[in-house]
């Protein structure tokens, strides 16, 4: 038996540990939300969590990532501390952006997260302009726009796409495609596919199973590793599943009963967790990984309850200049 097979359950066991944080997190969210304690609206990715995890195996610490309104996963998968987080999705001054921020617009410069992004598409573009710091400043680092199929209608993304294949960039786009834009199925908003539209700007496309994080590692490694080398840009398409609304209190009366039915055949978590315990592991560890991981979400949340409420004055200050006094402008 070769090393890496010998490897592989303690692999998948971290990769499996990673998506059930978010998956817990984004779960205590709902309760949190429900009871009035975040403020906004909060777009859940639960289902989708092999994507954000699965790509980020393939970057380091250098690396950025540009996310969307529905980055959570992102956020964590990238390295955002978990009491940090949270305490920025409650609106309190410990949080990441000091509360300012919130649910779409998480961010934190030290761990490469650019920002999530209330604007369909918009990240697109941060990260073409990170990718092009990096190639101007000679750094070892990529960047990754990540965006839902239902940006791909989006002027701004069609632009970034040209600029990162005409520059040659260090870029990344990668596609969470579960099949929604917002209310409305993804066929009935474009009249193209993302395998067409990277051609026709000259960018290599691969497509892979997003609820396989495996898989989703696997293709990551491969391209970011072409990207890095200077073979430029790069797109690949995650088909996924999107579990809640479009956002959280969506009813999804739009969506057939039949189609939510079979979600939990493409748990990403079930999948993984089943391959593990074919592998040898037994449920008892399974159950001792999700313990631990609940554990630390749990303390989290208390922690981001605790702390002080976001400082508005402070906040205030830091938008608006005081005005000068007459004596002080002359």
């Amino acid at each position: 038996m070769s090393n890496s097979r010998q490897n592989r359950p303690t692999e998948l066991a971290a990769l499996y540990a990673d998506m059930l944080v978010v998956r817990r997190s984004e779960e205590a969210l709902i309760g949190l939300f429900a009871d009035g304690e975040v403020p906004g609206f909060i777009h859940l990715g639960i289902g989708q969590e092999a994507v954000p995890v699965g790509v980020m195996r393939a970057l380091t610490a250098a690396d950025t990532i540009a996310s969307t309104h529905r980055g959570h996963g992102h956020a964590l998968a990238k390295g955002l501390p978990l009491e940090g987080f949270f305490a920025e999705l409650l609106g309190k001054s410990t949080g990441l952006c000091q509360g300012r921020g919130g649910s779409m617009h998480v961010a934190d410069m030290a761990v490469g997260m650019l920002g999530a992004n209330g604007i369909v598409g918009a990240g697109s573009s941060i990260a073409l302009g990170s990718a092009l710091a990096h190639k101007t400043l000679g750094r070892d680092a990529v960047a990754v726009a990540f965006f839902g199929d239902g940006a791909l209608a989006e002027g701004l993304f069609h632009e970034s796409l040209n600029m990162a294949s005409l520059l040659k960039l260090p870029l990344l786009f990668a596609c969470e495609n579960n099949g929604w834009s917002e209310f409305s199925p993804t066929d009935r908003q474009v009249a193209f596919t993302l395998a067409k539209l990277a051609e026709a700007h000259a960018i290599p496309y691969h497509a892979v199973d997003g609820n396989d994080v495996e898989a989703v590692v696997a293709l990551a490694a491969k391209v970011v590793a072409g990207i890095r080398k200077g073979k430029g840009p790069a797109v690949i398409e995650c088909a996924t599943k999107r579990v809640r609304g479009h956002f959280e209190g969506d009813a999804q009366k739009y969506r057939a009963e039949s189609e939510i039915a079979q979600l939990d055949g493409h748990d990403p978590l079930r999948i993984a967790g089943e391959r593990l315990l074919k592998a040898g592991m037994d449920q008892a560890e399974l159950d001792g990984i999700a313990a631990e991981v609940e554990a630390r979400v749990a303390a989290a949340v208390a922690a981001a309850r605790k702390a002080p409420a976001a400082d508005f004055a402070a906040a205030s200050r830091d938008v608006y200049t005081p005005g000068l006094t007459s004596a002080g402008a002359a």
